[in-house]
């Protein structure tokens, strides 16, 4: 068909000097050797205005659009509300509670319309880019928040309402507040209003800790990752009348997962943006608990059982068994607690205590248990680190393949202005092209294998597809001596590395120059943990830090330390003795020699 048209067309390209041309869905020729797309368009017979003329029709430039094919004007809170809907909506289709969505998040998406004046208000605010408009301050919105999100959210909103079609007097009185627009505040950040694509990861995360579900904030980066929760091309589901036009479209367009810091930070912005009530307790049956949360990372790490006994030692000493430090309270704790990296580092801290992690402890005590004559069911952490870094390789290797293989760019095409359609369209079939070739060229790729999503990164056991056996069911008696009716770790040394004074707003990190000094089996752990949660390690290692300060009662020494454990260990004999279990809550800490609480 082409043909027949550009048969009379003989001009050379004016970039390859070709005479092959052919001609695109809106009409105009390009060439098939270079795509250059040139003003020529093919000429068309309109048969429509009479029978008995055959009148030429020339298809032009400037195209002509209907009235009724334009979309409606819209805020852009409405966009956001339809992809909160649809991120919802795939959380529940993966098992979170009903009400998530209709008590929860529904309501604090309200809340954040309130806060933002883009809706519930009688003056709601209706420019799109939130420039110029009239913005009154915090202080008069501070019984909303009580309304809103009381303790037993009372109310039951069923869908996410749009505030372009609500009444505004109607919303003022459900929310409990004479609210009226009475000042204006110049010093209101626009960053703090405006939604975007990674606040709605942020406002989710901080839903799921209200309703206290089993998903933390790496779980849910990491369903985001597999696109079992829109996010990438997210914008693709809108409505068709919602037209993604000028630069408040790339509000909705992202080609990147924002990092775990970065979430938590947009949400702790948003926990004082909101001035959110006091949450829910996370009481130890909570799955966000440390006590559970650990117990699934040490069964995902494949480490034994009797690991997570000691694990809840040092979870008391440091104080973390009280369930007013993982509850947030927008007035007396603030803090957003990083629920996933404290359980991991928890773990971290109680290798070292029994194993020591100091390059020469760890392979002596694993020289121990495996010349006891019940080898096989002895934990050895040789055994253990050649069976889990074979496993991490793969893992490691899988999880590349997987982001080289993912689509960063959506099916529809995204431009911001409509006369970059020509320019996005000929790189689109560009690209088509060329991953074309390459198909031609390269071997055919092995069958990728569909996982369903997991809330665990390995499988072990002795089933078909498992990384390998399972040591949840070995003992520690191999690293731990029952003496006079208590246990205490072979190991009686804990190694501190140095701790520098710094400000916290100007320094993120002294990992990366400490890195070379740190023994090799610790920095090893770090990146296990930092691969199960897909953190950097450097993210992780500060938290080990801080948690080793609970723990230990280090505030802030110059230069790296050993602490002796022995004295704390006869404070578990001293409770052992009058409880009969050897793993209770030791006496409070003591000065040591090194002026360290031990």
């Amino acid at each position: 068909m082409d043909e027949e048209d550009t048969d009379g067309y003989k001009e050379p390209c004016n970039q390859c000097a070709a005479v092959d041309w052919g001609i695109s869905d809106e009409g105009r020729f390009y060439c098939r050797s270079c795509h250059n797309v040139i003003e020529r368009t093919r000429e068309v017979v309109d048969m429509s205005f009479t029978s008995n003329s055959n009148r030429i029709s020339r298809i032009g430039n400037k195209s002509r659009i209907r009235k009724s094919e334009r979309g409606y004007i819209w805020m852009l809170c409405e966009g956001f509300q339809f992809i909160l809907q649809n991120q919802a909506d795939a959380l529940l289709r993966l098992g979170v509670a009903p009400q998530f969505k209709d008590d929860v998040l529904c309501q604090m998406w309200r809340l954040y319309l309130q806060k933002s004046q883009q809706g519930y208000t009688r003056n709601p605010i209706r420019n799109l880019r939130f420039r110029g408009a009239a913005l009154d301050s915090d202080t008069d919105m501070d019984s909303a928040a009580e309304s809103v999100l009381s303790d037993n959210f009372t109310d039951s909103g069923s869908v996410l309402c749009s505030s372009a079609g609500s009444n505004a007097e109607s919303s003022s009185d459900w929310l409990g507040s004479d609210y009226s627009s009475t000042g204006t505040s110049a010093s209101w950040k626009r960053s703090r209003s405006l939604m975007t694509m990674k606040k709605t990861l942020a406002l989710i995360h901080l839903a799921l800790v209200w309703s206290r579900e089993a998903l933390t904030l790496s779980d849910l980066l990491r369903l985001v990752k597999e696109g079992h929760v829109p996010y990438v091309t997210a914008y693709e589901d809108l409505p068709e009348e919602m037209k993604l036009c000028g630069p408040d479209a790339l509000l909705f367009h992202v080609e990147s997962i924002p990092s775990h810091r970065s979430v938590h930070k947009e949400a702790q912005v948003l926990v004082q943006f909101l001035q959110l009530p006091a949450f829910p307790p996370i009481i130890p049956e909570a799955l966000l608990h440390p006590a559970p949360l650990s117990l699934r990372y040490l069964t995902d790490a494949n480490l034994p059982d009797e690991l997570h006994r000691w694990v809840c030692v040092l979870m008391d000493r440091a104080g973390m068994a009280d369930q007013k430090r993982h509850t947030l309270d927008g007035g007396l704790r603030p803090i957003l607690p990083r629920y996933d990296l404290q359980a991991a580092a928890l773990i971290i801290v109680t290798i070292k205590v029994i194993f020591g992690l100091d390059d020469h402890t760890e392979w002596d005590l694993s020289n121990k248990a495996d010349s006891h004559d019940d080898k096989a069911d002895m934990f050895s952490f040789r055994k253990w680190y050649k069976l889990v870094q074979a496993a991490l390789v793969e893992a490691q290797q899988r999880r590349d393949q997987d982001t080289a293989r993912k689509q960063w760019k959506g099916k529809k095409l995204f431009f911001v202005d409509k006369r970059d359609r020509l320019i996005v369209t000929k790189r689109r079939r560009i690209s088509e092209n060329v991953q074309m070739c390459l198909k031609r060229l390269s071997s055919c790729p092995a069958a990728v294998h569909y996982v369903g999503p997991s809330s665990f990164q390995f499988c072990w056991g002795d089933e078909n597809g498992s990384d390998g056996p399972s040591l949840h069911h070995t003992k520690l008696d191999g690293v731990i001596s029952l003496s006079n009716g208590f246990m205490t770790p072979l190991n009686l040394n804990y190694w501190h590395p140095p701790l520098r004074p710094c400000n916290p707003r100007t320094c993120v990190s002294h990992y990366p120059s400490m890195e070379p000094t740190l023994p090799r089996s610790f920095v090893w752990l770090l990146q296990l943990f930092s691969f199960m949660l897909d953190v950097e390690a450097w993210y992780l290692f500060d938290e080990v830090l801080e948690m080793e300060r609970r723990v230990f009662g280090i505030k802030t020494p110059q230069i790296g330390q050993q602490v002796e454990t022995r004295k704390w260990l006869r404070t578990e004999k001293t409770n052992a003795t009058q409880t009969g279990d050897p793993v209770k809550k030791p006496r409070t800490p003591r000065k040591g020699r090194n002026g360290i609480n031990i």
